[in-house]
């Protein structure tokens, strides 16, 4: 399963995300420049503080997804199986990487079969935006039945792909193409960044298209622009563009400034239980994470399982402290701008 250039691709991605310096070093998620309004005299019970929420059709025990990481090699197969197995247990859902490999490759699409180990999971499709076509709707319409997927998400990564070496740089007409296969899908399609984050103008683009949530995948965690840089030259040529981008929390209020009633996924450097609660508060349906899950996903499902927990039960935490039984509540709560509190 491991032969290719792409597959081979993918496990530099791994090992790269694993042992390297990718994370963005000057630009943050934002989420420090607000804190959870804190109440000493909550009235709630942590153990019925109630996550549950609906994305995509689909019912979650917590609001939180499995972030898009990797597909086509043999590692990118065990990663995903532990992982989907902890979303099963969890009552979460999961995004696969990108299913390109698979379009043209049996062998590579092993990797992404995780369906008999998560029946009941939330399991979201993946493909480029650049690499839309319409000789892979098709295809890609076979690649999601074949792993059972309930919805798609069409990544949208030009830093990234002008980065790699042989990267699809032509985004010319995309948006044009992404009408035509969210029309032409039985299910529904989300637009996600992979990390550089979807701001205003983006939002404003995606207006009266027929998709069905945006992934804001903000600055602030992994810059894949650093990734590819890392993987193509060994080092990090370009800085400045590895720094771009728009940070998380910013990037979530623009786009729920522009796109009000937009299902969100807030990603990009969401690494704890508390950046998922200021998420929530500042508009966010759901999060996803992907870095901090890989390392406990490469040793076991128990260990991948153990990460989650503690993600959601820190999430639970944050709520209870605030005061609040629910996510709604949680969101009709908000936020507190340091500065503010500060003053």
């Amino acid at each position: 399963m491991d032969r290719g250039p792409l597959a081979t691709r993918k496990l530099r991605h791994i090992d790269a995300c694993l042992t390297g310096p990718v994370e963005y070093v000057g630009v943050t998620t934002g989420f420090e420049r607000y804190e959870l309004p804190y109440n000493a005299l909550t009235q709630t019970s942590l153990t019925t503080i109630d996550l549950g929420t609906q994305f995509l059709g689909a019912q979650l025990r917590a609001p939180v997804l499995v972030g898009a990481m990797t597909g086509g090699a043999e590692l990118s197969r065990t990663i995903n199986r532990n992982l989907a197995e902890a979303a099963q247990k969890l009552g979460v859902g999961m995004m696969l990487g990108s299913q390109r490999i698979m379009l043209d490759s049996d062998e590579a699409a092993r990797s992404f079969e995780v369906r008999e180990l998560a029946p009941d999971v939330l399991l979201i499709g993946n493909i480029g935006l650049a690499q839309l076509s319409d000789a892979v709707i098709p295809k890609l319409a076979a690649a999601l039945e074949r792993v059972g997927a309930n919805a798609l998400a069409v990544h949208t990564n030009p830093l990234q792909e002008a980065m790699q070496d042989n990267g699809d740089t032509d985004f010319s007409g995309s948006l044009d193409r992404l009408r035509q296969l969210a029309e032409a899908l039985p299910c529904p399609v989300m637009v996600k960044e992979v990390g550089h984050g979807i701001g205003t103008a983006a939002a404003q683009q995606l207006r009266g298209l027929p998709i069905a949530a945006v992934d804001v995948a903000g600055a602030g965690g992994t810059s894949w622009a650093r990734v590819e840089q890392l993987v193509r030259y060994g080092e990090v040529r370009y800085p400045a563009i590895a720094e771009w981008g728009v940070p998380t929390a910013q990037a979530l209020r623009e786009v729920r400034q522009t796109l009000p009633d937009m299902p969100l996924v807030a990603s990009g450097g969401i690494r704890t239980g508390m950046d998922a609660a200021k998420a929530v508060a500042l508009g966010a349906d759901v999060v996803a994470l992907a870095r901090p899950l890989l390392a406990p996903a490469i040793e076991s499902p128990a260990a991948a399982l153990d990460a989650l927990e503690g993600f959601v039960e820190e999430l639970r935490i944050c709520l209870h402290g605030c005061g609040v039984g629910d996510l709604s509540a949680l969101r009709r709560l908000g936020v507190t701008a340091v500065s503010q509190r500060l003053g």
